[in-house]
């Protein structure tokens, strides 16, 4: 390529002519650095022997029935092979039986699995089919910060715009431990956030990085406000078996929402198989059938054996148990991370769901000739603390402003994330290493 066509490509055009996204842009400049990479031990920035509790992936595997029927299906000559579009019959069929109940459709109908449930290569890739379905150029979404990071490219690739509205902590974050109940959703700012050109509200329960469980009355005020201006929700539920002492409700179950909301989960955080790319999507067949063209022409299907695995560990788990006792062990990791951090004396907040603990930072003081490369020093202060926490404890966790615009880095540079989705001994191994930095944090 010559220097002229890479000048046209780092100014956002194609040697071609092509425009090229901001975002695209911005993820593809040579030198800079996104945060998965800046806090990977694989990627030789951080020490190598560094415990990742930065990234949201488990430290074991699958129960030993999930693969064992993911081998069965790998025995299966057609399980090798193309599924339709809409997924494996049996997956769908099992998903149905899973989440029919939760929905709680008129007259406590099921789910339908050939038109209202769609199987997609992880959530991730049926909310780029959901924005890819909807969205015109111009279109505004409304994202609550913080949000998941993936948000962004989804909504932009797509020629939508953010807008954000932000989760907004309790006053004592700072100096005390908080339930991430207290943080919470102005209406006022969401109304306000709205304009013509809005189409859409994305949530996240329970969410990540807050571990906040939305409850029925929050949910029913933001439906209220979608339903007011007649926008459509995606609602992003991933950790729905995951909450702890709060009822997961969905927002497509309350009132007359179901009509506009897809609902996205995940067999990836139900089975500890994030690699598998298995996920659904679920909502009424005038959303969900433009989301499969889409999801046809991006992916076609999703892999095949793992559907069949995920299809009969479904209906092993509901049987078993399985999710009540996974439950439980992910409390128990919970408890075990939280004694750590009690020790270590910084603030946290309290996840009622998912698998994520806000540290609040503003008590560690970094001295002032400790260093740090380029690529962290041109970042806001969260990453100079991550980074200050792996060099100086080597544990790994994530600056928290990656899931803000960058005009709101002030509301997330006080907070790393810390992913507690580990075994207990890997916990401890890491609350111990965290002890390392209780010379370097203030007294109240």
């Amino acid at each position: 390529m010559s220097n002229t066509s890479a000048l046209k490509q780092a100014n956002g055009q194609h040697q071609f002519g092509w425009a090229i996204s901001d975002k695209i842009v911005s993820e593809t400049t040579p030198g800079k650095i996104d945060v998965w990479s800046a806090f990977s031990p694989l990627a030789g920035h951080v020490p190598k022997d560094a415990l990742n509790l930065g990234q949201g992936f488990m430290s074991f595997g699958p129960e030993p029935w999930v693969l064992e029927a993911h081998n069965a299906a790998l025995q299966d000559v057609m399980a090798n092979h193309y599924s339709l579009p809409r997924g494996r019959a049996n997956l769908r069929q099992a998903v149905s039986k899973y989440l029919s109940e939760s929905f709680k459709l008129p007259n406590g109908r099921q789910l339908d699995a050939n038109t209202e449930v769609q199987i997609t290569a992880g959530a991730n890739e049926g909310m780029f089919a959901f924005a890819t379905a909807f969205l015109q150029p111009g279109d505004e979404v409304i994202l609550f910060e913080p949000f998941f990071d993936q948000y962004i490219a989804q909504v932009t690739f797509n020629g939508g715009t953010p807008v954000f509205v932000p989760i907004r902590p309790p006053a004592n974050a700072s100096t005390s431990n908080v339930s991430a109940k207290e943080w919470k959703v102005d209406l006022d700012e969401l109304r306000k956030a709205i304009t013509p050109k809005t189409k859409m509200i994305w949530i996240n329960t329970p969410h990540n990085p807050i571990g906040k469980v939305f409850d029925e009355e929050e949910l029913r005020g933001i439906g209220k406000v979608a339903e007011e201006n007649d926008l459509l929700i995606l609602s992003d539920e991933v950790y729905d078996c995951l909450t702890f002492g709060e009822e997961h409700v969905r927002i497509a179950a309350l009132d007359d929402f179901w009509k506009r909301t897809v609902t996205v989960g995940s067999a990836g955080k139900s089975f500890a198989a994030t690699g598998w790319r298995v996920g659904w999507a679920v909502g009424p067949p005038n959303l969900l059938t433009p989301l499969m063209a889409a999801h046809t022409r991006i992916v076609f299907c999703v892999n095949s054996p793992a559907q069949e695995a995920v299809a009969s560990g479904i209906t092993q788990a509901l049987e078993n148990g399985f999710f009540d006792r996974q439950r439980e062990e992910y409390e128990s990791r919970l408890k075990v991370m939280r004694e750590g951090l009690d020790q270590l004396g910084l603030p946290y907040t309290i996840p009622d769901g998912a698998y994520f603990i806000l540290i609040n930072t503003e008590r560690l003081e970094i001295p002032e000739d400790f260093e740090v490369p380029d690529m962290i020093a041109q970042r806001a202060a969260d990453w100079k603390a991550a980074w200050f926490v792996a060099q100086t404890a080597k544990v790994v966790l994530i600056p928290v402003t990656d899931f803000y615009n960058k005009a709101h880095w002030s509301l997330g540079e006080k907070y790393i994330r810390i992913a507690f989705c580990k075994d207990e001994d890997t916990l401890r191994a890491a609350s111990e290493r965290l002890l390392a930095l209780k010379p370097y944090i203030r007294a109240q």
